[in-house]
């Protein structure tokens, strides 16, 4: 369905995805819808043409600059507030709404120096399916193939089986259920993601370096066992 120009791009990127038959996990499709966005959509937002990859992080930063700027007070301190830091980025939440089966957020890159040693070499897949464009800069990104303990389910060992050096105007997708790492940003990275809400409970990682696997349960996930321990 064509979306009028005088929607704000951001509103313009979730009725795609409110097309797209999420529930059966269709995350090429939202790939495909978030590459035509980028395409087709910033360009009638900003006049311009994306025949070029590389002018896609440029002019996807200035749409998204244009609505951090259009926010009011009110909600830039929601936009904070539900958003977070990690070891590796700040990651900044632009869109949730409850009733949507997706979120949008915008990933800014610590300096390399900053990463906690150990977390950012580590293995890992995600609790959510996600797809996403590189903004500025760029980054290492490395799939891989992992074996799993049948009892504890923890990851015993990763094998590596893909390793591409990503540029601004690049996109890609992971499936939850994929495991990946970025073992090096380039100074100033931003990306643009599209993040389903959470199909599992926790997610695994693997320290490469010392063997060690991981089960990782977020804090909102644990009440319910809290309250039964305390």
């Amino acid at each position: 369905m064509p979306v009028s120009s005088a929607v704000p791009a951001l509103s313009q990127l979730a009725q795609r995805m409110r097309e797209i038959d999420l529930t059966q996990r269709r995350w090429a499709a939202v790939h495909a819808g978030v590459a035509s966005w980028a395409a087709t959509g910033v360009s009638q937002v900003d006049g311009s043409a994306l025949a070029d990859d590389r002018l896609r992080g440029p002019l996807l930063r200035s749409v998204l600059r244009r609505h951090l700027l259009d926010l009011d007070p009110g909600r830039a301190e929601a936009l904070v507030a539900r958003s977070r830091e990690t070891t590796t980025h700040f990651a900044w939440c632009l869109r949730d709404n409850a009733d949507e089966p997706f979120t949008f957020w915008l990933h800014e890159y610590k300096p390399p120096a900053d990463w906690r040693p150990g977390y950012a070499d580590s293995v890992h897949n995600h609790r959510y399916h996600f797809c996403t464009v590189i903004l500025r800069g760029g980054y290492r990104h490395e799939r891989y193939r992992t074996t799993t303990d049948p009892d504890t389910g923890l990851i015993t060992a990763a094998a590596l089986t893909r390793r591409t050096e990503c540029r601004a105007g690049d996109s890609g997708v992971l499936m939850a259920e994929e495991f990946h790492r970025i073992p090096h940003a380039d100074e100033g990275t931003m990306t643009f993601l599209v993040k389903s809400r959470p199909v599992t409970r926790s997610s695994l990682s693997y320290d490469p370096a010392t063997g060690t696997g991981h089960r990782h349960v977020p804090v909102e996930a644990r009440l319910e066992e809290l309250t039964r321990r305390i």
